[in-house]
């Protein structure tokens, strides 16, 4: 029987907790990255047509072969590179799945993985259920998530395995530069190290940046997993589908361990996806999300929430409260959506030892009334 350990002891995770709440108080729920408007006709057409076609069976464990031909195909144009092809292509039952996944792949009992904090809450359980050690790399938050290289370098130990980054960074919204991977590149030198990249929001960044995929680096090659979401993609969080793209041998180790967990992703899905891939617009959501993201920032301004920085990528947005109340941030998101009723996740959620950053994030993939409502009640405090 495996015990929950320290770090994970909760049975529900805050983001779970603060929309349970959101229900029960009836709040604007700015809390669970989870968008409220609908997915786009034409890809629930084709999910129906999928059952309708008899796609209702076992896909091939690797995916279906048209799904991964299609995700090659786009990342390959979009990124104007022949790298993609379907054996560098696994999808998964979403991306922590595969973030899970490719640590199991890597991990022995021991082994040391490098995660950046704030980090979203999966990193940590899922380094220690794998019988690695995980090691911590504080961002600065006075400094808008800046990245110490010195100290990640310093954090290298000969027990070190893995390093997890994020961009779009989940909470801050931070998008790294080609400068970034080039000085992960650096720091990992010709070490035996890995990279598990989580990319799930790689079509949603803003003011003209381009997400740059870890998988692409040549300083990297063969040592880059990155992970991405279709639920992330097109607003289909209930639909759990996800993928990676690495080089053939990880691919082929990741493979070897996805055999025996998941197996077989939602067959009508995949069907729908592949078809979609072909006539989606791959920089709609970018553009309407950033449209919501400047509608929230624009109506917090003469609020006494304080925006620290804008999030260039990601749903989220981070504001300081400290204008507002004393509280430490889970006690103020508690009491803003019990006695205000808006819902939103506090920052300490990201940390293993809460800084006592007065910061709460909110999302705003949201419809514009929702934003409008919300934030007239947070204007107001």
């Amino acid at each position: 029987m495996i015990l929950p350990s320290k770090h994970s002891a909760a049975a529900v995770n805050i983001f779970t907790t603060m929309s349970s709440l959101a229900r029960k108080e009836n709040a604007y729920n700015l809390s669970q990255g989870l968008p409220d408007f609908p997915i786009a006709p034409a890809l629930s057409d084709l999910l129906k047509e999928a059952t309708v076609e008899g796609f209702n069976q076992y896909a091939p464990m690797p995916g279906l072969p048209e799904l991964r031909q299609n995700i090659a195909s786009s990342f390959n144009k979009r990124y104007s590179s022949n790298y993609c092809a379907p054996d560098r292509v696994t999808v998964t039952p979403g991306a922590t799945y595969g973030i899970f996944t490719a640590l199991t792949t890597v991990l022995n009992k021991g082994d040391e993985v490098i995660y950046l904090e704030p980090a979203f809450d999966c990193y940590v359980p899922a380094i220690e259920i794998n019988g690695g050690i995980p090691v911590r790399v504080q961002l600065d938050a006075q400094k808008n998530f800046e990245i110490d290289w010195q100290q990640i370098s310093d954090s290298i130990t000969p027990k070190t395995k893995a390093i997890i980054i994020n961009t779009p960074h989940n909470p801050s919204g931070k998008v790294w530069a080609q400068n970034d991977w080039d000085k992960l590149a650096a720091v990992i030198g010709h070490r035996d190290i890995y990279v598990i990249s989580d990319e799930v929001y790689d079509t949603i960044v803003y003011d003209g940046l381009q997400h740059i995929p870890g998988f692409l680096q040549k300083n990297l090659e063969g040592k880059v997993l990155s992970v991405y979401s279709f639920g992330k993609m097109y607003h289909i969080t209930g639909w759990k589908i996800g993928f990676v793209i690495a080089a053939p041998a990880f691919t082929e180790a990741f493979r070897s361990i996805h055999q025996y967990l998941g197996f077989s992703v939602n067959t009508p899905a995949q069907y729908a996806l592949a078809k979609y891939l072909l006539i989606a617009d791959q920089e709609a959501s970018a553009i309407m999300l950033q449209a919501k993201r400047d509608l929230l920032v624009s109506r917090m301004q003469s609020s006494k929430f304080r925006l620290n920085a804008l999030s260039k990528g990601s749903y989220f947005q981070l504001f300081d409260y400290s204008g507002v109340s004393s509280l430490d941030d889970v006690s103020f998101a508690r009491w803003l959506a019990i006695e205000h009723k808006v819902a939103t996740v506090p920052l300490s959620a990201f940390y293993r030892v809460p800084p006592g950053i007065k910061q709460i994030r909110l999302s705003f993939a949201k419809n514009d009334d929702v934003l409008n409502a919300a934030t007239a009640i947070l204007g107001n405090l």
